[in-house]
C-alpha cells in the first residue's frame, strides 16, 4: 500500500519497535493512531511526533480496550493496521503462573484477532487496505521456555495465513512478518542472559521497523525476519526431529535460566 497519505493504526506504539515504527511512518508521511495500554508513555511518544495523530490509549487484551480503539480509527478512517502490541513470559510451563498465560493469549492472540474483526467492516469500505500482524520466529519453531508464547504467535500466524486467503477478492490484504529477538523491554533481563548464552543474534527495533515498513509498503504476505532463523523455519516444517534434536541439546541452560528468579515485574 501507499504509506503516504494514508492513515494506520499502531497498536504497541510507546514499545521499543513501536516507537521506532511510528518515526518510520511519519517521515513516510502516514497519518497514526498511536495505540497502547499506558496513556503517559502515548503522551510521550506524541510529543516526539507531529500533531496529527491520534493517542488511543487501550487494552487490546480487553471487549472495552478493542472497543474504544475501533471506535477512534472509525472517527479517523484508517487504511491500515499494524498489529504490533504483545507479551512475553519465559518460564517453564510447569511454572507458568496460570493467570500469566491467561494474559499472553488475550493479548498476543485473541486481541490481535478479535480487534481486526472489529476493524474490518471499516477496512472493506476502503479502496485499499492493508492488515500487518506482527508475529515471532517463536511462532513457527517451538523453544523450550516459551511455549505458552510459542503458540501464541504460530495462531496469528496461521490466522493470518487464512485471512490473507479469504480475503483475495477484497480490497484488504493481510500480511505476517516473524521478528527474531529483538533488543527491547519486552525481554527480561533472564531473556537477554539466555540469548547471550545461547549466541542467538539479535536486531535493533529500527531493524524490525524498516522491516514493517517494507512489508506494508509490498504485495507479500509472509516474511521471516534474520539469518539462520529463517533456514530453522523451513528445517522445522520439513525436518522437525532434526530441530528437536538441536534445541534439546540446548535444554539445560534453558532450565538454567529459567529457573532464575525475576528482577522485578515481568514486561
Amino acid at each position: 500500500m501507499q504509506i503516504e497519505g494514508s492513515t494506520l493504526l499502531v497498536t504497541g506504539a510507546s514499545g521499543g519497535i513501536g516507537q521506532a515504527l511510528c518515526h518510520r511512518l511519519q517521515e513516510r508521511g502516514a497519518r497514526l493512531v498511536l495505540g497502547g495500554t499506558h496513556a503517559a508513555a502515548l503522551r510521550e511518544l506524541a510529543a516526539q511526533l507531529d500533531a496529527r495523530h491520534l493517542q488511543a490509549a487501550a487494552d487490546m487484551g480487553t471487549p472495552e480496550g478493542r472497543e474504544h480503539l475501533a471506535r477512534i480509527c472509525n472517527q479517523a478512517g484508517v487504511d491500515g493496521v499494524i498489529n504490533l502490541a504483545g507479551v512475553l513470559d519465559f518460564a517453564l510451563f510447569a511454572d507458568q503462573d496460570p493467570e500469566r498465560i491467561q494474559r499472553l493469549l488475550e493479548v498476543n492472540t485473541l486481541g490481535t484477532i478479535l480487534l481486526t474483526r472489529a476493524l474490518l467492516p471499516q477496512l472493506l469500505k476502503r479502496p485499499r487496505a492493508r492488515i500487518v500482524n506482527v508475529g515471532s520466529i517463536f511462532g513457527s519453531i517451538g523453544h523450550p521456555g516459551f511455549a505458552v508464547y510459542c503458540a501464541s504467535k504460530a495462531a496469528v500466524k496461521v490466522f493470518s495465513e487464512a485471512l490473507a486467503r479469504e480475503l483475495a477478492d477484497t480490497t484488504v490484504s493481510v500480511a505476517y512478518i516473524a521478528p527474531r529477538a529483538t533488543r527491547t523491554a519486552l525481554n527480561s533481563e533472564r531473556v537477554n542472559a539466555l540469548n547471550q548464552a545461547l549466541g542467538n543474534q539479535t536486531d535493533s527495533p529500527e531493524q524490525v521497523a524498516d522491516a514493517i515498513v517494507a512489508i506494508l509498503q509490498s504485495s507479500a504476505t509472509q516474511r521471516f525476519i534474520g539469518w539462520p532463523e529463517r533456514l530453522f523455519v523451513k528445517l522445522n516444517a520439513l525436518l522437525p526431529a532434526l530441530v528437536q534434536q538441536a534445541l534439546v541439546k540446548k535444554l539445560p541452560l534453558v532450565k538454567q535460566y529459567a529457573a532464575q528468579p525475576p528482577k522485578g515485574k515481568h514486561p
